[in-house]
């Protein structure tokens, strides 16, 4: 009977958490990655949805473990380390996927992070949880720091791109060795043994017994020298083509980032509740493919939409613009995942496509548009936080 009952809460609480992946899906992890690409004409709605859909999947599986874990059991502080219950875990990802769904259909994003860390930390305290402020203090400065670095970074990319002393067929390639050496050192779990991470600068050092540090700065060099010279190349056999090629990698990558980051928002309040008998032997990874499949169905099903309202609505790209808007946003999103802080894609996306207008004279940016998207993002923070408080303690109280 006890066994059935346990049963039971985890298909509900599986249910409400892949019903919360396919709303990330569709909304910030789906639309916002290839959202400038669309923007510059590099891609179409519908194509960049499906890739949108596999590489989020993959970087779900490959990415995936450090968000999960902050947000399953590091929000809220629990004397005896018991994590959230099933009913709070159920009660934390339906009342941020409702408001998730909410802004996908009247296409306003919806700051997924700010969603699901409100609903999380609300029913953390409802059951008798402390705050973790280490971690907050740690978050609220990510989240705080995002627009400025974001918007800053891409407003002097976009203007160096576009400053008439510089060359394009240079200045493309050197970005090209920038987004280079990040890759040699981002952390993938396949690089090393168990549930531990290594990047591929790491991973050919340990692999060679050499020491660490050289080979993995020998390594970086080597993939700044690959990325600088397979772009200039393509920018010097035709500049339209490169910058197309560039920014459509770009595109991939934030998306790999993104399924890497967002797919913990749907995992993280479901992981405490399988160190159960029936659930003890699934690995981490069969865990973050589950998440991962319905980032996919979400992409799939539901990012379209986001995706236009983001290309057209907040601004008209080029591909300079473009490119300008996704470098930093690759940066934010893999520094979000290396430190387990669960971030906001559309606060990462948004502000770099506004900062990357406001080089060309931002008369194209919508402030009407950018003034209710930025209420949206407070509001559904306190709101999933007041919402998922009261329905635990209304359920509580039922059950």
């Amino acid at each position: 009977m006890v066994a059935t009952s346990v049963l039971v809460t985890l298909v509900i609480a599986s249910a409400a958490s892949l019903f919360m992946a396919w709303t990330i899906g569709a909304g910030s992890s789906g639309s916002t990655p290839f959202a400038p690409a669309v923007g510059a004409n590099a891609i179409s709605v519908m194509r960049a949805g499906f890739f949108v859909g596999i590489l989020g999947l993959a970087g779900a599986v490959l990415q995936g473990a450090n968000v999960t874990e902050t947000v399953g059991s590091g929000l809220i502080v629990f004397p005896d380390g018991q994590g959230l219950t099933a009913v709070a875990a159920i009660v934390a990802l339906l009342t941020a996927a409702a408001l998730v769904a909410v802004g996908i259909f009247t296409g306003y994003p919806i700051a997924t992070a700010f969603t699901v860390t409100g609903a999380v930390v609300g029913v953390g305290l409802a059951i008798g949880g402390a705050p973790a402020t280490d971690k907050y203090v740690e978050i609220l400065a990510l989240w705080t720091a995002t627009p400025f670095f974001g918007g800053g970074m891409a407003f002097g990319t976009a203007w160096l791109l576009r400053h008439e002393n510089t060359a394009e067929e240079r200045i493309v390639p050197l970005l090209g060795g920038l987004v280079g050496a990040i890759l040699a050192n981002i952390e993938f779990v396949f690089l090393a043994p168990g549930n531990e991470q290594a990047s591929v600068a790491r991973a050919v050092a340990r692999s060679a017994g050499t020491p660490e540090l050289p080979t993995m700065a020998a390594v970086t060099l080597l993939a700044v020298l690959l990325g600088v010279g397979l772009l200039y190349r393509d920018m010097h056999n035709d500049p339209a083509a490169g910058q197309r090629h560039f920014l459509l990698v770009l595109g991939g990558l934030v998306a790999f980032s993104a399924g890497g980051s967002q797919v913990g928002l749907a995992l993280g309040p479901l992981v405490p509740l399988l160190d159960t008998d029936l659930t003890s032997g699934i690995p981490i990874t069969g865990v973050l493919l589950f998440g991962g499949v319905g980032l996919l169905v979400g992409s799939w099903t539901g990012a379209p939409r986001m995706i236009k309202a983001l290309a057209q609505d907040y601004s008209s790209l080029g591909p300079r613009r473009s490119i300008a808007a996704l470098i930093p946003s690759f940066i934010i999103a893999q520094a979000a995942v290396f430190f387990g802080i669960p971030v906001s894609f559309n606060e990462i996306i948004v502000s770099a496509i506004v900062g990357s207008g406001a080089a060309a004279g931002g008369g194209e940016v919508s402030r009407e548009k950018m003034g209710k998207t930025v209420l949206a993002w407070l509001g559904s923070l306190l709101l999933a936080f007041a919402v998922s408080y009261g329905a635990f303690l209304a359920v509580d109280a039922l059950l």
